[in-house]
């Protein structure tokens, strides 16, 4: 079994290579010897037609003007190897001896008697004495011509395995850190196309394990927190009835495990979630009418300072969670008397909300969520920052703006 390609490409095309070699000259030695001995028998058909002329004329035979040829009137009268032929019915023959001899036969069927013609074809024989003169530089030129055949069947397919070579080679070193860029990609040919699907073929393989790998390292981060309160929660309510305080605690715990898996599935489906131009005070809007329907601000409390449109680009989708998050939090956390404040200014929307010492006892802490809002800002290649006070709680997000 050949170890690469280039190893039975290169065994094809000897293979081919010696094949056509030999095949051709295989050809050209039958070519030689039956133009040899279809030149003999037209000699002798020559001959033979002026003896049978000669006979109808004058009544007797005649022997040839060539040579090296003979008429036998009888079959007594041949050569013991050539009498065997005859005896055995051949009317033609070609017969060959051990002392040198080379014998063709035609037997002449004259009016009154039978006649053989018999030529001894040794000074004809041009092919064998060819290749007894030059054969040995025949055998060498042949094989010097394999040779080379052979060495341009290696240069051919090195040259033809090579990209292929070099595009395993880059696959097998491939990890799952370094990006996905074949050199072969830029051919303009079959194995240009196989590298540039190939990388994209890839390049999503990775993206997808990316995005499973993160996708259960969030689970199992994002998540216990809040199970963690509910858990607690709960376990007092073995000793105590719940209270309105805990059941809002659980109530908002629920709400953010919602949240929570919402923003994983979305950031699971990011490479997915096409993007597009959106007003971003839109999405921002129907955030504050959620709470406010709900009744879970007040409009004294409220401050908006936001142009009449705020086109960003994104996912309007994407861009919904991290803004119903942050307006979620600042409920949560700063309590029933705390102030919100939106703000766009310098390509920055800043959202603060002041924070109610007292329920200090209630907070889950600043650092739970962040992880999953800078993932959802860098699925958008969006920016965010966190400041976190005794008093003031503001984040601040940087959306790529429509041209």
């Amino acid at each position: 079994m050949f170890r690469s390609i280039r190893h039975g490409l290169f065994a094809a095309l000897a293979g081919f290579t010696i094949l056509i070699c030999v095949g051709y000259t295989g050809l050209a030695l039958v070519i030689a010897y039956v133009t040899e001995d279809m030149l003999i028998d037209r000699l002798m058909e020559r001959e033979a037609a002026v003896v049978a002329a000669h006979f109808r004329l004058h009544g007797e035979v005649v022997q040839p003007g060539d040579q090296m040829m003979r008429v036998y009137r009888s079959a007594e009268a041949l050569p013991p190897v050539v009498r065997e032929r005859v005896d055995a019915g051949h009317e033609r023959a070609e017969i060959s001896t051990s002392t040198g001899q080379h014998y063709h036969l035609r037997t002449l069927d004259l009016p009154v008697q039978r006649a053989y013609l018999l030529a001894d074809v040794r000074p004809l024989l041009v092919v064998s004495k060819l290749m007894r003169d030059v054969g040995g530089v025949l055998i060498f030129v042949a094989l010097g011509l394999i040779a080379l055949a052979l060495l341009l069947a290696y240069l051919l397919s090195r040259r033809l395995v090579s990209p292929l070579q070099v595009l395993a080679h880059e696959v097998r070193s491939l990890s799952q850190e370094d990006p996905v860029a074949f050199s072969a990609r830029h051919r303009r040919d079959e194995i240009g196309y196989l590298a540039d699907k190939l990388g994209a073929t890839i390049a999503e393989l990775h993206a997808a394990l990316n995005r499973e790998h993160a996708f259960t390292r969030d689970v199992s981060h994002e998540l216990r927190t809040p199970l963690t309160v509910m858990h607690n929660v709960l376990g007092q309510a073995k000793s105590a009835p719940l209270g309105a305080p805990d059941v809002e605690q659980l109530r908002a715990g629920l709400g953010e495990i919602g949240n929570t898996i919402d923003v994983l599935f979305a950031l699971a489906r990011a490479e997915h979630i096409a993007e597009e131009a959106f007003d971003l005070r839109g999405c921002i809007e129907e955030g504050l009418l959620r709470l406010l329907d709900e009744g879970a601000w007040e409009d004294g409390r409220l401050a908006l300072q936001l142009p009449d449109r705020l086109e960003v680009w994104g996912n309007r989708h994407l861009s919904t969670l991290p803004i119903n998050n942050c307006l979620g939090n600042a409920l949560f956390h700063g309590g029933a008397r705390s102030r919100l404040q939106l703000s766009f200014a310098g390509g920055v929307l800043s959202l603060g909300n002041t924070v109610d010492p007292e329920r200090a006892g209630t907070m889950q802490g600043f650092q739970h969520g962040q992880h999953l809002l800078r993932r959802i800002a860098t699925a958008m290649r969006w920016e965010i920052a966190f400041h976190a006070g005794a008093t003031v709680y503001r984040v601040e997000i940087a959306p790529r703006r429509t041209r």
